[in-house]
């Protein structure tokens, strides 16, 4: 039956008989959400193609049903496809946009602790058949990169949807101007094209989220009640993050897999007890990302991760990664390595390549280091499946002032591009309400610069008094790795490679290499 003054065309389900609704002419399938059949629309009746799984629950703010506004246009949602591969589950939420005549297919997808707002189009040209992670390829006239080439399954769906759900291979381009294009392939047609650019929730002024409780929404909710035993000492975990995938046991730091639906955790990692962050987990600070207004950002997740050297004789190089969150920007990461602080986000986006560098938004990048990097501690919670000795190659840009950042990073089939500018380390200190500047705090980002004669300057200078301050300590003392132990404790990798290093071949100077580290996302996840 067509409802023509809501616009919507209702049926009854083949195989229970509860009412269907579809709010759009575009939508051919929905999935009835009493028997969870999955309905193909077939003229003026509904035919009954297979069974739709049970959604997750994953505390997800947004719901069938919940409305906003985008570039001037309002939007409901309509539909849900939960989908996942190695590098974790996501969501896809079907919009409906109050577009007259020519409805539009929206989706609203998750994107390494972001969102991003698509619209599909077609396509005038035939896509390649293979893309390849990491490679350029034009098409719909522009430019792109790369991003991820991935078998994505479909766990559930719910709601009305544009076509039937399919797993199969799906390829995620990002470009200079910070959008996101996404290629479907299906069996039963060409591949589905979308081009979209990350939102904030906050900007697309949603009404009729998710509540978990009288007058609480989730966007500011924590796990109440979800409260899951650590598989490898019995503690409780108490996930505080409705995004969080992976995290550490308070207890005996066994780095856990989150359940999804199970009552018991997927699995876990043991790690030993180290030192902890200089930032404690839990810490607000405010701070500015992305050139905008300063914001409180919370510390959930630490990790500790080092270079790869591809030589015995090479230097290695450790630095340390605090997550950050905001219930309204998302995520961020505050780097501390031994050249100084930053503050980066990852990119929907990604910069355009460059003979010796990258320019992103304007700016140009000069590459500075590549390497591989292995995540060697961690602490909190993580929005992607995090995990001990995770590898992945990391390169480095900086801008020619040396004050903002890019890193490029690639793990098996995803590549991530992140942005962003170093820190003063007063600045760090005065907005986490840090005590006394340890060794850590006090570094400054001046190595960053990329000034030819002030850098080398600076480099023989602090190499030469290294040299003298090693040497003095030395004689005074039989532990010629006290500096590191003083600033880092006893307990940390720089202090322990330190102390290998000196049994060996004497006392290390410097950091070898170079490397600043890699103010990258670590890991992140598809979606």
């Amino acid at each position: 039956m067509a409802d023509q003054a809501q616009r919507r065309w209702r049926a009854a389900c083949p195989n229970c008989g509860a009412p269907v609704a579809f709010a759009s002419a575009a939508s051919t399938t929905a999935v009835c959400g009493f028997c969870r059949s999955t309905l193909l629309r077939d003229g003026d009746a509904l035919q009954r193609i297979g069974q739709s799984a049970e959604i997750f629950e994953d505390y997800s703010p947004l719901q069938l049903g919940t409305t906003g506004r985008w570039m001037g246009q309002g939007f409901a949602v309509v539909g849900r496809v939960q989908r996942g591969s190695e590098l974790g589950r996501w969501n896809e939420w079907h919009l409906l946009f109050d577009a007259g005549d020519a409805p539009r297919v929206a989706w609203l997808s998750e994107d390494n602790g972001r969102f991003v707002l698509s619209l599909e189009a077609p396509l005038a040209e035939a896509p390649p058949a293979q893309p390849q992670a990491g490679l350029p390829l034009t098409l719909a006239g522009q430019r792109w990169q790369v991003a991820a080439v991935i078998d994505a399954a479909v766990y559930a769906a719910e709601g009305e949807l544009p076509r039937v759900p399919r797993t199969g291979r799906v390829a995620e381009l990002r470009n200079e101007r910070d959008e996101v294009g996404t290629l479907e392939y299906r069996e039963d047609g060409p591949p589905v094209w979308s081009l979209g650019r990350g939102v904030q929730l906050a900007e697309l002024a949603l009404q009729g989220l998710r509540s978990t409780a009288e007058g609480e929404s989730v966007a500011d909710a924590r796990f109440k009640g979800r409260a899951i035993a650590c598989p490898n000492c019995g503690a409780p975990l108490a996930p505080s993050l409705v995004q969080t995938k992976s995290m550490s046991c308070a207890q005996c730091q066994a780095v856990v897999d989150l359940p999804e639906g199970d009552a018991q955790a997927l699995g876990f990692t043991a790690q030993s007890p180290g030192a902890p962050p200089l930032i404690p987990l839990g810490r607000t600070g405010t701070l500015a990302a992305d050139d905008g207004q300063p914001l409180p950002w919370t510390v959930v997740g630490y990790q500790e991760r080092c270079d790869l050297p591809e030589d015995a004789e090479d230097e290695q190089s450790f630095w340390r990664e605090y997550l950050l969150y905001n219930r309204l920007a998302g995520f961020a990461f505050l780097v501390d390595t031994d050249e100084g602080w930053s503050l980066v986000r990852t990119l929907t986006g990604a910069p355009a390549p460059q003979r010796g560098g990258a320019t992103w938004q304007g700016r140009a990048y000069v590459q500075r280091w590549a390497y591989g990097a292995k995540t060697t501690h961690v602490l909190g919670e993580f929005y992607w499946p995090v995990r001990l000795g995770d590898r992945v190659q990391v390169t480095d840009y900086a801008s020619h002032d040396g004050q903002f950042l890019l890193s490029r990073e690639q793990q098996g089939p995803e590549l991530t591009w992140s942005a962003g500018r170093t820190l003063p380390a007063s600045a760090v200190q005065q907005a986490f309400g840090l005590a006394a500047p340890a060794g850590a705090l006090a570094r400054d980002a001046s190595a960053f610069r990329n000034d030819g004669g002030t850098l080398l300057r600076n480099i023989v200078i602090g190499l030469f008094l290294m040299v003298v301050l090693f040497s003095a300590l030395r004689a005074c003392s039989d532990d010629g790795c006290q500096p590191y132990k003083d600033s880092f404790g006893e307990n940390s990798n720089e202090y322990r490679q330190c102390l290998a290093d000196s049994r060996g071949s004497g006392v290390r100077i410097g950091n070898g290499g170079g490397s600043y580290g890699g103010y990258s996302s670590g890991g992140g996840g598809h979606k």
